[in-house]
């Protein structure tokens, strides 16, 4: 007996909604995930086998419906193409990623609440995400949480996990809070984390140390010589 394909009749990629369109109440929903973005191009610049994306719909078959998605704020998945066909995604299709489902996501708790305690939980730890993030520094009093959580799964169930920044050996990154500063404008933000529990800068923040260093050379020793 010749088995059927159990995907042959899901829907593309290229049939799905990219997002639910849901507009955010909160800037930090699209700026922090995009900061993380950023970073990891520096970081894994040498690396082509992960995804990280923003307000992208992530569509699986382990819900009420293939062709309703779970739209994190961000996630990042590993084992798969940065670009898929060496093309961009529209959405990111499970049957389409050889079921690798992702491996982090991140919610950013906003005004309105989104079933990040609860109705999102449940469905990504159906899904397989190893690490559920959520960040929510203006309502953590309001919904009886910390503005910091992180969640690991363990045996089809999350387990709050202690400690900031907090060492994914999977990932082989830490993840925490520190300060972002554009200007005279000054924000907390999430950013990556190496082992040793040092915070990944940002190029601007590399080159000013590197300015400064450069400075204080010139102070001590005066110009550097010609080469």
């Amino acid at each position: 007996m010749v088995k059927s394909d159990p995907h042959q009749f899901l829907p593309s990629s290229a049939e799905l909604p990219c997002s639910d369109d849901t507009p955010v109440d909160n800037e930090d929903q699209n700026f922090i995930p995009n900061l993380l973005l950023f970073l990891l191009q520096y970081i894994w610049a040498n690396r082509n086998d992960w995804f990280f994306s923003v307000d992208m719909g992530v569509y699986h078959t382990t819900g009420v419906s293939p062709l309703v998605p779970i739209v994190p704020d961000g996630f990042l998945s590993l084992g798969v193409e940065r670009r898929k066909a060496s093309k961009s995604r529209k959405s990111y299709v499970l049957w389409e990623e050889n079921e690798i489902p992702p491996i982090l996501a991140l919610e950013i708790v906003s005004l309105t609440p989104g079933g990040e305690y609860d109705k999102k939980l449940d469905i990504y730890a159906k899904l397989g995400v190893l690490y559920y993030i959520i960040y929510n520094s203006e309502y953590w009093q309001r919904d009886r949480h910390q503005p910091f959580e992180v969640y690991r799964l363990v045996d089809g169930s999350y387990q709050l996990q202690i400690g900031e920044p907090f060492w994914m050996p999977e990932i082989g990154l830490g993840i925490g809070r520190s300060q972002y500063v554009s200007g005279n404008i000054q924000r907390q933000v999430l950013y990556w984390y190496d082992q040793q529990g040092n915070r990944y800068q940002t190029p601007e923040e590399q080159l000013e140390l590197a300015q400064k260093q450069l400075d204080r050379y010139r102070q001590q020793f005066g110009e550097l010589p010609e080469r």
